[in-house]
């Protein structure tokens, strides 16, 4: 798969890759601050992707007011952005490739069938040899992926139904997986590191395990813990969380510092956005984060744990 997917790049290199179904709030800032502050820290390249694979998900000019809103926040990237609307040949270019090395298959097993079984896939289509017509695309597991060490976190232990399972990477309707786009473009811009929210976790081992089926380095991870809304759910564009607000972004920033457990400086509103944003940089300490949010997230999804089971 290399002849597809450029080379890993030297030196740290981060992303922030949100997907424009809406206006970026304070849980994106969390992950959008966190992975920038990661990145600079470092000393590294830090990216901005628009993840805009899902059209029917999608709001008219929610990726311009993104890239407005980071901007005015002084969260400045790296390079060009990417879209993945443009990279569906690179998509298909994987997918081409699995294929050819018999690690994909055609399935055309409902949702509902699959919760029936309890949620995880018992790869009933796997050597039925379908035809492409009306038919989704899995990955054909080869290479399951148990634990993973995360960062902050520390190790992590996947249930085998999930890490096991032949997960899709082609839809029925024609569109690109999250897990396969995510993948193929993480590879392509070289990316060291992702730093995301907590809510992410449990898609990990199945990228890795994409990873190795491409025959691509995989990243370290770093998952942050989530913004909670009075009623104990995640701040999501799906929740209504409130967008960020468009006057001084210093207020807003240190709010983020402050849930992220970071130092601040004395007397913050006498300094500028810069200056601000280079002192978060030069304490960046990532023992300091709180971790038991999202431990607490990851195993209260039942398909990980700190142990193995």
């Amino acid at each position: 798969m290399s002849e597809n997917i450029n080379a890993r790049q030297s030196g740290y290199v981060g992303r922030f890759a949100p997907s424009p179904s809406g206006d970026l709030h304070f849980g994106s800032l969390i992950a959008a601050l966190g992975s920038y502050l990661q990145a600079r820290a470092q000393g590294g390249s830090w990216l901005v992707r628009i993840e805009d694979i899902d059209p029917p998900r999608e709001i008219p000019g929610a990726a311009a007011r993104i890239l407005a809103v980071l901007d005015h926040y002084g969260l400045h990237w790296d390079g060009p952005i990417i879209y993945q609307s443009q990279r569906h040949d690179a998509y298909h270019a994987a997918l081409n490739w699995l294929k050819l090395q018999g690690l994909s298959y055609y399935c055309t097993c409902t949702r509902s069938r699959i919760q029936h079984l309890g949620g995880f896939y018992d790869g009933h289509c796997r050597d039925r040899h379908l035809p492409a017509n009306g038919a989704a695309i899995r990955l054909r597991q080869t290479q399951p992926i148990y634990a993973f060490c995360d960062k902050l976190l520390g190790k992590l232990y996947a249930e085998p139904a999930l890490a096991e399972e032949d997960f899709i990477i082609r839809r029925r309707d024609g569109l690109f997986a999250y897990n396969l786009a995510v993948v193929v473009d993480d590879a392509f811009q070289g990316v060291t590191e992702v730093v995301r929210g907590a809510d992410l976790i449990e898609p990990t081992v199945r990228q890795i395990a994409l990873y190795q089926q491409l025959q691509q380095p995989v990243p370290s991870y770093l998952h942050l813990p989530l913004a909670l809304n009075n009623e104990g759910n995640k701040l999501s564009k799906q929740n209504h969380a409130m967008p960020l607000p468009n006057g001084d972004p210093r207020p807003v920033l240190v709010d983020a510092l402050k849930f992220l457990h970071q130092p601040l400086p004395e007397c913050w509103q006498d300094l500028d956005l810069p200056l601000l944003l280079r002192f978060a940089v030069e304490h960046w300490t990532l023992a300091s984060i709180p971790r038991q949010g999202a431990i607490a997230l990851a195993e209260n999804t039942t398909a990980f744990s700190k142990e193995a089971r």
